[in-house]
């Protein structure tokens, strides 16, 4: 490699800022096949001066070398900009270093003494009886110390992927980081498969507040409130709703770091179509749409079966704001489920109020006492088509829901239990549980606001 004088160097700078001569040009006169070195030369001078320009014969120490690199990666510098900001001879220390590094031989990064080392008959006797020596207690107590740090590190991994389901570069960092003072740094990261470079970066990270220290507590506390029932989108919701401005992105990913994801897997309700009959029309046709509350209900029944004993569910849904305005439980499907029902929903009517009351063709639905009720009390009686459950698609979605919300979701004692949890989660259902439909309201405070507005 050519060496060059501090006059040659200086001459080089002068015929530059002289605008005599091009950064390439001055390069080929001196025999560099780029133009990186004439630029360093440059740069560096004017920083220090001349001093800058002579050969400097500075050692280096381990921590150094890492300090350097790690400021370069956190700046986003190049290897010249590092090399003039700590003034060093050769921006190629900085690319040597960085290869050691990434190869994970730090070792290399080490300064050694110059010139052989004295080796006298004390020191090759000692040599020798260490080598004799290597499945001894130290050699033990070494492969020990190396299962022990195995074992606590792959455990502290193993506990991060169970909570978010997989292990990021970011999380090895951690688990490094917070084994740093029971097992060498240098072992650990080896150990975790991810370069110094990037531990050190993300030990950075770590150390900083995290600005969304407050937000995650908030959405845990929503999270848990509502039984893991809330994705990220329904908790990006609420969170409005108490004045807290954020993107439904930042929400999804704040609570992955958290390791929190709705619990409900919606599935498939099928209903029970009951036996085929004319009694009423399909007014409704699949307008679910309604513009003022008890205007279009629907109902409908579902059957709950636990602990060797069966239950039954009759609600009505007001189309309006998807409420459940009444309903009726019993441990038999007779006719008197449906009969308390209606006792329960007339109550909510005002005068002058006459709604249209859908169904599927059940066989209470065929009653000749069924329809006397209705018509007694101005409500239009409307039936699906035969065999088409998506005439009455909104009760049925209602009924999908309550299962993976409820009896999908959670464990009960015995059939009184569930009974209680299910008249609680109705209750929740109209007062708590927001719809981004309803525009992050429940059915219960959109028909309130609704009607305060008018």
């Amino acid at each position: 490699m050519v060496r060059f004088t501090v006059k040659q160097k200086l001459e080089a700078i002068f015929r530059y800022e002289n605008r005599d001569e091009s950064l390439n040009s001055i390069a080929k006169s001196l025999g560099i096949s780029n133009t990186e070195t004439v630029d360093f030369w440059i740069k560096k001078y004017q920083i220090y001066g001349l001093e800058a320009l002579e050969k400097s014969y500075t050692n280096y120490t381990l921590e150094d070398k890492l300090n350097i690199l790690n400021y370069m990666n956190e700046n986003g510098l190049s290897t010249i900009e590092t090399a003039v900001q700590f003034n060093l001879s050769s921006p190629g220390n900085i690319r040597s270093w960085r290869i050691s590094l990434e190869n994970n031989e730090i070792d290399a990064l080490i300064p050694k003494k110059k010139g052989r080392p004295k080796m006298n008959k004390n020191n090759k006797k000692q040599t020798k009886k260490q080598s004799l020596e290597e499945g001894s207690i130290e050699a033990l107590q070494a492969e020990n110390e190396r299962l022990r740090m195995e074992n606590e590190y792959f455990k502290k991994v193993e506990c991060l992927s169970s909570r978010k389901g997989s292990i990021t570069t970011k999380d090895k960092a951690q688990v490094v980081f917070e084994l740093r003072d029971r097992f060498s740094i240098q072992a650990l990261i080896k150990l975790a498969g991810i370069k110094r470079s990037t531990y050190y970066y993300w030990t950075k990270h770590l150390a900083r507040p995290d600005k969304y220290t407050e937000m995650k507590s908030l959405i845990s506390s929503i999270y848990h409130e509502h039984r893991g029932r809330y994705g990220y989108r329904r908790i990006t919701l609420e969170l409005r709703n108490q004045g807290n401005l954020i993107n439904h992105k930042t929400v999804q990913r704040l609570m992955k770091e958290l390791g929190l994801k709705s619990l409900v897997r919606m599935k498939k309700y099928q209903s029970y179509k009951g036996n085929v009959g004319k009694i009423a029309p399909n007014i409704l046709k699949r307008d679910f749409t309604s513009s003022k509350p008890n205007e279009k209900w629907v109902t409908d029944v579902t059957e709950f079966h636990l602990f060797g004993e069966k239950l039954y569910l009759s609600p009505v849904l007001d189309l309006y704001n998807g409420e459940i305005i009444a309903y009726n439980i019993e441990s038999r499907p007779t006719y008197q489920l449906v009969s308390k029902m209606l006792d329960k929903v007339v109550i909510s009517l005002s005068v002058g109020e006459a709604p249209i009351l859908h169904s599927d063709q059940g066989w209470q639905y065929q009653m000749k006492q069924y329809a006397h009720v209705l018509k007694q009390h101005g409500i239009t009686q409307s039936m699906s088509r035969k065999g088409n459950c998506l005439d009455n698609a909104v009760m049925e979605n209602f009924f999908g829901l309550l299962k993976s919300e409820l009896l999908y979701l959670q464990e009960f004692d015995n059939m009184h239990h569930f009974k209680h949890e299910l008249e609680q989660y109705i209750d929740y259902y109209n007062h708590k549980r927001i719809k981004e439909k309803l525009k992050g309201l429940s059915p219960v405070q959109y028909r309130t606001q609704s009607s305060t507005a008018a």
